[in-house]
């Protein structure tokens, strides 16, 4: 199999100013979010991403869609670093998040063809695919309507659409069906599997079992900041379900670790 993403050896820490030390109650004043972090990701396939809220999952797709630099550690994406070839990375990925705010005085349609122009990517080509997005996310009825009047689901499956206009070959998505109503989380996660069928790698992270059971041929599970299981979905449940394992692993670290479950 073909490696389309490398992760290796990632760590980041943030500073916590005293109002945070206060509000956590505690004197660290360096956090590690990441921690020595390694894994790969195939072509055509789903990698999913799994660990409790605070496991550094977001911190590690930010590094690798470049809005953050680690502090050691690198990245290649397609052949291209993180670290020093950010443009290039860029280029070849789509990052969507829940935290991604649109701008609100503004269509669907017009931020459409605006991020399409600052990809470089011509009238033509990015009318043909707005209109295929748009129609297979029912965004059609509301591409004039300012995005401060469209519904969550709306909000998100424009903001996906947005994402993807250059098609990229790499995709990273933080908790994609986060805040979505059944029916739209579904259209969000057929989307992912077409997309895998196309030949893309795509990057999820989630700390929803039945997502990672659904869509991901392979899953590593972070904690505190850690990569502990990283493998197929199979080997990494044993025969049991995913929710089952995790929490065997997570007691493990615990106990390991000294730490209350």
């Amino acid at each position: 199999m073909e490696e389309i993403i490398i992760v290796k050896g990632l760590t980041k820490t943030f500073i916590l100013s005293a109002k945070q030390q206060k509000i956590e109650k505690t004197n660290v004043k360096v956090r590690t979010a990441v921690n020595n972090l390694s894994f790969s990701a195939y072509k055509g396939e789903i990698f999913g991403l799994l660990g409790p809220n605070g496991a550094g999952k977001t911190t590690t797709l930010r590094m690798l869609a470049t809005l953050i630099k680690p502090d050691s550690g690198d990245a290649l994406i397609d052949g291209y670093s993180i670290v020093n070839q950010s443009g290039e990375v860029r280029s070849k990925i789509g990052f969507l998040t829940s935290e991604l705010k649109l701008e609100e005085f503004f269509t669907p349609n017009y931020l459409f063809d605006f991020f399409s122009a600052l990809h470089g990517i011509d009238s033509e080509t990015a009318e043909k695919r707005k209109k295929e997005m748009f129609s297979r996310f029912g965004i059609d009825k509301f591409a004039e309507v300012k995005v401060a009047d469209l519904s969550t689901g709306m909000k998100q499956k424009t903001s996906l659409c947005i994402s993807l206009v250059h098609n990229p070959d790499v995709i990273i998505f933080d908790e994609p069906t986060n805040g979505l109503d059944v029916l739209t989380a579904k259209v969000v996660t057929d989307f992912l599997v077409s997309l895998k069928n196309e030949g893309k790698t795509i990057i999820v992270s989630t700390h929803i079992f039945s997502l990672i059971e659904k869509l991901c041929d392979r899953v590593g599970i972070i904690i505190d900041g850690g990569m502990f299981v990283c493998d197929t979905l199979e080997n990494v449940c044993q025969g049991k379900p995913l929710e089952d394992r995790f929490f065997d692993i997570y007691s493990d670290y615990c106990k390991r670790e000294d730490k209350e479950i």
